[in-house]
Parts: C-alpha cells; sequence; structure tokens
C-alpha cells in the first residue's frame, strides 16, 4: 500500500507524538494571530467562538493526511481545498495566495522548531525530506509559486514573515480569545511555549521575550515521560474540554 508520507519518514516520527503536536500547535497560535489574512478566519465567527478547536482541527487534519494512505490523503486535501473555495464564493473574494503559502510554511516551520526543543538536531537530510513532503501537499492543493526547495523556502519564508505579519485589533481580540478559553495559567504556559518556538520576527511583535522556565522545565519532563507518568503531568495543566482529543494525540496511528 501506498502512503502519502512513506513510513520511516522523520515526518511521521514528528507527527506521532502528541507533545510534539502541542508545541506545533502552540506556535501557530501565534502566527494565526499576526497574519495579514486572519479576517478570513474571523469571516465564519468558527475561530473567535473556540479559537482552541480551530487550531487543534487545523494540526489535526494534517496530522491525519501525513499518515493516510495516498488516495485517502488526497481526497482530504481536495476537501480542504474545497471548504476554502466555497468560504470565497460566500465572502465574494478570493484568500490571497500568500496566504495559504504561510499556512504550509508554518507547518513545515513548526515542524522543525517543535521536534528540535523535545527531542534533538535535524539533519540537513531531514529538514529537506519535511520540506518535501509539505511540498507535496501544496502541489496537490494546487498553491502557486511555491518555492521548489528547501533554500529557497528559507528565502521565501523569512520574506513572508517580514511582509505578512502585524499586530492589528484581530490580533488582540485572538488573544483575548485564547486566554479566555484558556484560563490565566494555561495561557501563560502557552504563551512560554511559544518563547521556544516562535521564529524572531513574531517574538519581536508580541513581544514574548527571550526567557521560558519551559526550558529547564523539559528536563524534568522528560523524566516524566520515561517513567509513563507524563499524562499525570497533562491532565492537570490541559483544559479539561480537550484532553481527549489531546489524549488521541499520542495513540501511534496502526500503520507507523
Amino acid at each position: 500500500m501506498e502512503y502519502f508520507v512513506e513510513k520511516g519518514s522523520i515526518v511521521r516520527e514528528i507527527w506521532r507524538k502528541g507533545d510534539t503536536i502541542l508545541f506545533i500547535f502552540a506556535g501557530a497560535s501565534a502566527k494565526f494571530a499576526l497574519n495579514k489574512a486572519v479576517d478570513w478566519l474571523y469571516f465564519t465567527g468558527k475561530l473567535p467562538a473556540d479559537p482552541l478547536g480551530r487550531l487543534f482541527s487545523t494540526v489535526t487534519y494534517a496530522r491525519n493526511i501525513v499518515f493516510s494512505e495516498k488516495e485517502a490523503a488526497s481526497k482530504a486535501i481536495d476537501k480542504i481545498t474545497s471548504i476554502h473555495s466555497a468560504v470565497e464564493s460566500n465572502r465574494g473574494s478570493l484568500i490571497p495566495g500568500w496566504a495559504y503559502r504561510d499556512v504550509l510554511f508554518m507547518l513545515r516551520y513548526y515542524s522543525i522548531a517543535s521536534f528540535e526543543v523535545l527531542e534533538r538536531k535535524l539533519t540537513c537530510k531531514e529538514k529537506e525530506e519535511i520540506f518535501n513532503v509539505f511540498y507535496k501537499l501544496g502541489v496537490q492543493m494546487k498553491l502557486q509559486g511555491l518555492p521548489e526547495n528547501f533554500n529557497e523556502w528559507l528565502v521565501m519564508r523569512n520574506d513572508h514573515l517580514n511582509k505578512h505579519l502585524e499586530k492589528n485589533l484581530f490580533t488582540i481580540d485572538l488573544l483575548k480569545q485564547y486566554k479566555k478559553h484558556l484560563g490565566t495559567f494555561r495561557y501563560k504556559l502557552l504563551l512560554e511555549a511559544q518563547i521556544l518556538v516562535v521564529p524572531q520576527q513574531v517574538n519581536k511583535l508580541l513581544k514574548l521575550g527571550t526567557f521560558s522556565f519551559l526550558r529547564s522545565a523539559m528536563i524534568l519532563y522528560k523524566f516524566f515521560c520515561k517513567i509513563k507518568i507524563d499524562w499525570f503531568l497533562k491532565s492537570l495543566i490541559l483544559p479539561e474540554k480537550y484532553k481527549n482529543e489531546i489524549r488521541a494525540l499520542d495513540v501511534v496511528p496502526q500503520n507507523f
């Protein structure tokens, strides 16, 4: 059977662990808030009503594609394209091409950054492999203007970060929604996680700072993972509403 991402791929290694996905989620929450096209996410009202659910659905959908058989993954990607087309039709305008690329770039970047925070540094070959998987995803979505290799992507991604991020009224409102749905303590943890993974441009706009106590806490957490009590710790700090979804992220797919 042919899969969208081959067995043994570093991409599967990254996306099979709930901890890594939670850091991807943390980084994505910052990037979504600053994206100049965030008004599109407000158009349907789903993002401000349930920002955590909206972000979880994004990363969970990506994870499902990573572990899907090739034909099933293609259908899932086509469905994403169809949903976006419907939103464009309802609004009477087109989502900017750069906004599509930004989401793709975001998933690729945070896959790398999150894994390196939690596990180890990736090799150049592994980073190329990550690039190729998400390039294939972009091609399937019929996105235009995609960089064709890893080095081109680094240049284009930096250009996107400088051109397409801003802190505006949508940003302020979305951050308030994060805090409302997470609570003060969990929101603080989100910010601490963001410090570890977001690029410099994002950190500067959100004024996150450079110190995160999570950097030191990682040593203790990894020990908890080894003795299999990490879920108890998660159960104390994660929102009750999403515990089932988060627990499901730690279930290794059968085809891994």
